[in-house]
């Protein structure tokens, strides 16, 4: 029953419409386009501090990315989703991506906490479980949804605030992830070995307006508007400048490394990458037939496995790595740079669901893949 319900909601959401949307493909006949989104605007606020609103730190840090970016490399083509402070709904957001073949996709927003110490600089790429510790910033993040009239029949049923309506997310396979992880990860090591900033570390989330652009897309949390101190440094001219500056320079590390390569969009749930399985995995096993007297050969059959992946990272590992965290029995998929390690492949994605939940407390960031 729940999986027709999962089925069902796929097709209500109109699911398959980023398949269809224009496939973000780079060639010698036009320029790299990187859009980028201030978070919020107009009636919708976003966090607020004390002196400043989430608002206007997001259009003035994202324009002046955007300059950055446009005088270092004048043949990228730089465009941005809002330049005054207008509410634009999240689907526009997206659709605004896609209408312009985008290469990149950059959200910029201001972080928020009821804990006045949470400080640091975060960037999400999409992807989650449904009990991922990152639902609750996504939660917030897309309850913008809500400002709009009639937003139950916009987005197909989606409530921002049930943990239900995030079960799309869990069998969300992004054929992007691995260049969006390589932008994520570049603004990261800038925020904290050149910026000196906290470093939040790169991590997963189901942020509505990733899931509908068909690109390389990332969501920056800048900092948090809820500390005194980072909202000082946030406001100030040096400050926006600073992670302006970030934004840039991580964006001209991307650039340099997949600025001319070309993407496979013939379906959103392929990566762009074969992936190369390591010795140790088992792979699903191919049903061959004995030979008989028919003249053509009956179809095999390939089963379907899923599994849990706890983490990602650019080397491999010995099988005694601290990070494993004591689990043993760990495997790996690589593909492009990143080694993708997971565990407990199994033919049951109920199952492959349950284990991701137990594997919270070790692996937070932990989400149910297909092998």
């Amino acid at each position: 029953m729940r999986e027709w319900t999962i089925i069902m909601f796929f097709l209500l959401a109109g699911f398959c419409n980023l398949i269809q949307a224009n496939p973000v493909q780079q060639n010698n006949e036009r320029p790299f386009v990187v859009v980028i989104d201030a978070g919020h605007g107009g009636t919708d606020p976003g966090a607020i501090g004390a002196k400043a609103q989430e608002k206007d730190l997001n259009l003035a840090v994202s324009l002046l990315a955007g300059k950055l970016i446009k005088a270092a490399y004048p043949e990228v083509q730089v465009l941005y989703t809002r330049e005054t402070d207008v509410f634009i709904p999240l689907q526009k957001r997206a659709d605004f991506v896609n209408k312009n073949n985008a290469n990149l996709f950059i959200c910029v927003h201001t972080n928020s906490s009821p804990v006045a110490a949470a400080k640091g600089a975060e960037t999400f790429v999409l992807g989650t479980d449904r009990l991922d510790k990152n639902l609750d910033v996504a939660m917030r993040e897309n309850a913008v949804i809500k400002l709009e009239a009639d937003y139950q029949t916009a987005y197909h049923g989606f409530d921002p605030n049930s943990i239900d309506s995030y079960i799309m997310f869990e069998l969300m396979q992004n054929q992007y992830l691995d260049q969006s992880l390589n932008y994520a990860t570049y603004l990261q090591q800038y925020f904290a070995n050149t910026l000196k900033r906290g470093d939040r570390g790169v991590r997963q989330a189901a942020f509505w307006v990733l899931l509908k652009s068909a690109c390389p897309s990332v969501l920056v949390e800048m900092g948090f508007i809820s500390n005194p101190e980072e909202e000082k440094f946030l406001i100030s001219d040096s400050g926006q400048n600073q992670i302006a500056k970030a934004i840039c320079d991580a964006f001209a590390s991307f650039y340099r490394k997949t600025g001319t390569l070309k993407v496979d969009t013939t379906s959103v749930f392929v990566p762009e990458e074969k992936p190369v399985i390591s010795e140790q995995v088992e792979t699903p096993q191919v049903t061959q037939p004995v030979a008989t007297t028919q003249t053509t050969p009956p179809a095999t059959t390939v089963q379907t496995l899923f599994a849990v992946q706890i983490f990602a990272t650019h080397e491999k590992l010995a099988e005694n790595d601290s990070r494993f965290n004591g689990l043993v029995g760990c495997k790996y998929i690589k593909i492009g740079e990143w080694y993708k390690y997971y565990y407990g492949a199994t033919a049951d994605r109920e199952e492959a669901f349950r284990l991701s939940q137990e594997l919270q407390k070790k692996f937070p960031g932990c989400f149910v893949i297909k092998l």
